[in-house]
């Protein structure tokens, strides 16, 4: 196994020295490893969803070339009229 050393302002020394004494970490090393642990977890899960995001985008696309999906003026002003709507329903 590799070795880095890193430094730290006193506020961040103690703040993870608080954390292993207080038995949530075993050591340091185990407190950073599971910080980086979990930013590539993150780090995957924003790429899974950008991924998913763009067969969104391009489905949409493909659809709406096709003469699907609904024109957006369209359905926003259905919707203001459902708004709209259901404010005078519950006025009366």
């Amino acid at each position: 196994m590799a070795s880095i050393k890193i430094s730290l302002p006193d506020p961040m020394h103690d703040y993870v020295q608080a954390r292993v004494d207080r038995g949530q970490y075993a050591s340091a090393s185990e407190y950073v490893r599971d910080l980086i642990s979990r930013d590539q977890g993150s780090i995957e899960n924003e790429q899974r969803w950008l991924r998913e995001l763009d067969l969104s985008v391009s489905d949409t696309l493909a659809e709406m070339k096709a003469g699907g999906g609904v024109d957006l003026d369209t359905a926003c002003d259905a919707a203001w009229a459902d708004i709209d709507g259901l404010a005078r329903s519950s006025r009366a």
